[in-house]
């Protein structure tokens, strides 16, 4: 069986490739999705990979420089993730149009894939962690961020450090493509 995988990214244009795995699509349980998803990064190659998991879906992003992805399933977010996640500047005042819980969870995926590109997840507290989600342009310095378009009820991040040439990307998505490999079971 092949399973196709969802692939953004082009080899070649400064900006990392990422795939998201799905496991209901290719019959695997939580332990073969994460062992695809090592397998996907160790072919790829790279110097620099970031993993996630949110079961069905497995995250996988490969780049020349360092790189950190996440994905979240969006969920109920009370008073306490908010105050625990947020710096006073991200605090939501009100609910906004796409909701409370969208927002934080948008917030924290952010900042879980930052801290996994600036190389440990668990060292930085994430209420002292500005989030990518309000960087200008996807950008601060060097460092570049998107929001990936992800499967319904999720979202997910990408952030890398580029070169300085590289652009942001022109229309975040997940792609369909042929399948890197083919899931181990």
């Amino acid at each position: 069986m092949t399973a196709e995988e969802l692939v953004y990214g082009c080899e070649g244009n400064g900006v990392p490739q990422v795939a998201l795995l799905d496991a209901s699509e290719a019959g695997l349980d939580a332990d073969a999705l994460r062992r695809w998803a090592r397998r996907v990064a160790a072919a790829s190659g790279a110097p620099y990979t970031s993993r996630s998991y949110r079961y069905p879906y497995a995250l996988v992003a490969w780049h020349n420089q360092p790189v950190g992805t996440d994905i979240e399933r969006i969920g109920p977010c009370d008073e306490a993730f908010a105050e625990l996640i947020c710096t006073p500047v991200e605090r939501p005042t009100t609910p906004g149009p796409f909701g409370r819980d969208i927002y934080l969870t948008s917030l924290w995926s952010g900042k879980e894939a930052l801290a996994k590109a600036l190389g440990d997840a668990v060292a930085y507290e994430p209420s002292r962690l500005a989030s990518p989600a309000l960087w200008p342009r996807g950008r601060a310095g060097t460092w570049r961020a998107e929001e990936l378009r992800a499967p319904p009820g999720h979202v997910a991040w990408l952030c890398w450090r580029s070169s300085g040439t590289s652009p942001a990307l022109a229309s975040p998505k997940l792609e369909r493509r042929g399948a890197l490999m083919e899931p181990v079971r």
